[in-house]
């Protein structure tokens, strides 16, 4: 049996005249307008072409290739005036995005990976041109995690959380950071409206200062204590979930597996649905629920 992978590009980087790539659709306005295709056409012009095009030979045909990844940087490329680009030859004539699994940097990988560029020498007005965004954007991402301690940074630097979500954390004492990320880990949300309440709900001597967010100032003493108490149960409450999640489901897994064994057998099938449908019915439920298939 033979086990060698084979490549689904050819290993060189080949360049080819654009007249050549054939695209297999058209780019409608709207794509040319947005936010990304902008970003990817400053960074073409800045930096020129960095990921190449993936493209497929034509048979039977002059040299012509289709474009199988890269329909973007082709527009872009034609738009700038480019007479040729650097292209991946494939190997199959696969119908599928390249890049569908391509997992975004989180904010977190954002602000370091800029800050690697400056380190190497890149100007930050540089950086702004190829991201096309301002300077004070990059100013912004370079400074996100002054005053976030080392802990809070490393349970959320895989997630989405924003720069103004830090900004947020700044206000509250490490150890208060730190709870706040696993709260918001646990509940997996890491939106500015929600930070902005755990940091309300924060007790007086676990903010930097004494002072109360402006937007509390209409609140009573009594709801902003309510709100204190409300909140530091939730988190207990959140970690007791998750504490408990992980065994809980292994369980159902084991139960619908039994379940699924047990209604293999038609006699019990039989007795079920004429004697306890309700109880068939559940158990069906149970079996179906796509989670714990998927687990199973």
């Amino acid at each position: 049996m033979n086990n060698k992978v084979r490549l689904a590009c050819e290993s060189d980087v080949v360049l080819l005249p654009l007249n050549k790539l054939l695209p297999m659709r058209m780019l409608d306005s709207g794509v040319r307008k947005s936010p990304k295709f902008k970003c990817i056409e400053a960074s073409i012009r800045e930096l020129g072409l960095i990921e190449p095009l993936v493209v497929y030979r034509q048979p039977k045909s002059d040299g012509s290739y289709m474009i199988l990844d890269g329909h973007v940087r082709l527009a872009i490329l034609k738009e700038i005036g480019e007479p040729a680009a650097k292209c991946l030859i494939a190997t199959d004539d696969e119908g599928f995005t390249y890049n569908h699994k391509l997992s975004r940097p989180s904010p977190i990988q954002e602000h370091f990976m800029i800050l690697r560029a400056i380190k190497n020498g890149l100007s930050e007005s540089r950086i702004a041109r190829a991201l096309n965004l301002d300077l004070a954007h990059i100013r912004q991402k370079r400074d996100m995690l002054e005053g976030i301690c080392a802990e809070a940074v490393q349970l959320l630097k895989d997630r989405r959380a924003t720069a103004q979500v830090f900004r947020e954390l700044r206000k509250v004492k490490p150890m208060r950071q730190i709870e706040l990320a696993e709260v918001m880990c646990l509940s997996n949300n890491f939106t500015v409206g929600y930070t902005k309440c755990l940091v309300a709900a924060t007790p007086a001597e676990l903010m930097l200062d004494d002072e109360r967010p402006k937007d509390l100032r209409g609140l009573s003493p009594a709801d902003v204590a309510r709100m204190e108490h409300e909140m530091e149960s939730l988190g207990r409450e959140y970690k007791l979930i998750e504490e408990s999640h992980g065994k809980n489901v292994f369980n159902l897994v084991l139960v619908v597996g039994y379940l699924k064994k047990l209604l293999d057998n038609n006699r019990v099938v039989r007795f079920l649905s004429q004697n306890h449908p309700e109880v068939m019915a559940e158990f069906q439920k149970l079996i179906d629920t796509k989670q714990l298939r998927e687990a199973n």
